[in-house]
């Protein structure tokens, strides 16, 4: 069930809808769930009914554990899912209210805000997040990206940083903060980020790529081309390390 949640729209429209009358209310409301928003757009009358009548059994669930953050963020993530922007506030709002160092609702709440161009907004709950909790890498993390949309670079890198250090081992923090300091004129910097980090995760790709091509625009082609050689030790069919060799054939 965990996979074909986390499926691509399609695959989810081809195999929950089945699920969403199992005998087992666990499974048909996990199935809704995962249908919920613009998947559901596309089920059959019939699929939609039974849709309809498992959802509702998953918000009962939730508001039965409505005492607990854990179910007023569920709630939260269902409502914005499905485009209601004002219930999914309030309800992360009172998770926050229910439990001030739960992490995961200051997140959400940031992020919907962010998509809906409410920078400000996210900002300050991310803000308010990280004094709640200032061991959450996660929030870290979500703030430095708001500073950098803000164009705010010394804090959002300080921000980036810290996530980073909090959480050595979360390979995409480390990826995201080099990127920051390439892109704000610290490229030696960044692939000593790169290169701690892909010491701790010698397999993740987007670490390799990184290094492969800030290795290369700092003039060492023949290390940066080890990295790719790596890429395709790992990903032998994948076309895109082919390119990226080709690129860094090219770098000047």
């Amino acid at each position: 069930m965990e996979a074909l949640a986390n499926a691509d729209q399609s695959t989810r429209q081809r195999y929950l809808p089945r699920l969403l009358g199992d005998p087992v209310r666990a499974v048909r409301i996990e199935a809704a769930r995962a249908l919920a928003g613009p998947a559901e757009a596309g089920l059959a009358p019939d699929e939609r009914a039974r849709f309809d009548s498992a959802l509702a059994e998953y918000i009962q669930v939730q508001a039965y554990n409505a005492d607990r953050p854990e179910g007023r963020a569920a709630l939260g993530s269902l409502y914005a899912t499905r485009g209601n922007a004002d219930a999914a506030i309030a309800e992360y709002r009172k998770a926050i209210e229910l439990d001030p160092a739960f992490a995961p609702a200051y997140a959400n709440l940031a992020d919907l805000y962010r998509a809906h161009g409410v920078e400000t907004e996210a900002e300050k709950v991310l803000r308010t997040g990280v004094a709640k909790v200032p061991n959450a890498a996660a929030l870290h993390h979500a703030l430095g990206l708001v500073l950098v949309r803000q164009k705010r670079y010394a804090d959002a890198l300080k921000e980036l940083a810290e996530a980073a250090r909090l959480d050595p081992d979360n390979a995409r923090y480390a990826y995201v903060q080099a990127v920051a300091l390439n892109d704000t004129g610290q490229p030696q910097q960044a692939l000593k980020v790169l290169e701690a980090a892909q010491k701790r995760q010698p397999y993740d790709r987007d670490l390799l790529s990184g290094l492969a091509f800030y290795t290369a625009r700092a003039g060492n082609r023949e290390a940066a081309l080890r990295y790719v050689g790596q890429l395709r030790e790992l990903d032998p069919e994948n076309p895109a390390h082919a390119q990226l060799a080709k690129q860094i054939e090219g770098v000047r």
